[in-house]
């Protein structure tokens, strides 16, 4: 069962790690460009991750994404996208349902890719979809790595120029390194046992709110029972008051009664009327 959250003091005691395989920079399409393709296309579960060159300040362009990352076991292989574009040998792979290609935060990268590129994405495992199924609320690949793997990881290269001309040692071992993790979280993940969190754990304001939500429905339901009950009940004495037990059938019968004797009354003048000699007679 893994933790739910880490503190920065529990994370800066965890052992460094980073990619420790072969890294190859990929800045064009020729047969290192190939190579890769087939290697990654022979993958049940590659790593993915993209990078893009920072803006500081509002003025700034968006560059775009400008590096690919996709890492096998032992291979990691960084396409510098903005020289190569979007090759379809390299737009197969991120297509193939086959190859599960996990990150964090997937959708992002994908759009930013399809922006250099067509292509219909298939295969993509987003981490940050699924921690919470193994009880993790952290959704960044550092604290997940500390809590899924144990370990730590640098993020110290993440603003970096990813357009220079050459990208250097430490952006090279960071881009394979985040790649890499996110596919050895998700084989730990698939080897555990799955602890789903809890609303209350997932969004405790969010649970606060809808319980609030929730009591001040039943506070509002129980308002208004009172209400209807108190105005039946003022109804009813109302009544009682205009008229007393008993009184509402005194009268009809009463209007009964005064009809039975116009009705006799009539039934007497007709016999009357009958009984009268007739004229002539």
């Amino acid at each position: 069962m893994y933790q739910i959250s880490i503190t920065a003091q529990e994370l800066d005691a965890l052992p460094r790690a980073a990619f420790t395989g072969r890294i190859e920079v990929i800045d064009k399409v020729d047969d290192a460009f190939f190579d890769a393709c087939r290697y990654l296309s022979r993958q049940k579960i590659i790593g993915f991750d993209t990078e893009s060159r920072p803006t500081f300040s509002p003025n700034q362009p968006h560059y775009g994404t400008s590096l690919l990352q996709l890492s096998g076991p032992e291979k990691a292989f960084l396409f510098r996208v903005k020289f190569t574009g979007m090759h379809r040998k390299l737009c197969a792979v991120l297509a193939n349902p086959n190859i599960i290609k996990v990150g964090a935060a997937v959708a992002d990268d994908v759009k930013g890719l399809q922006a250099l590129g067509g292509f219909k994405p298939a295969g993509f495992m987003d981490l940050q979809k699924i921690g919470w199924e193994y009880g993790i609320k952290e959704r960044g690949v550092k604290k997940m790595a500390a809590i899924i793997l144990g370990v730590r990881i640098s993020k110290t290269q993440q603003l970096s120029n990813w357009e220079a001309e050459r990208l250097s040692e430490a952006q090279r071992v960071y881009a394979a390194t985040d790649a890499w993790v996110c596919r050895e979280m998700y084989l730990k993940l698939l080897a555990s046992e799955k602890h789903p969190l809890t609303m209350q754990e997932l969004n405790p304001e969010h649970y606060e709110a809808l319980k609030r939500k929730e009591e001040r429905a039943a506070e509002l339901k129980r308002e208004i029972e009172e209400r209807r009950a108190a105005k039946a009940a003022a109804k009813a004495a109302r009544m009682a008051r205009q008229s007393p037990p008993g009184e509402g059938k005194s009268r009809a019968a009463k209007r009964r009664r005064r009809r039975r004797e116009a009705l006799e009354c009539e039934k007497q003048a007709q016999q009357h009327e009958q009984n009268l000699p007739q004229e002539g007679a």
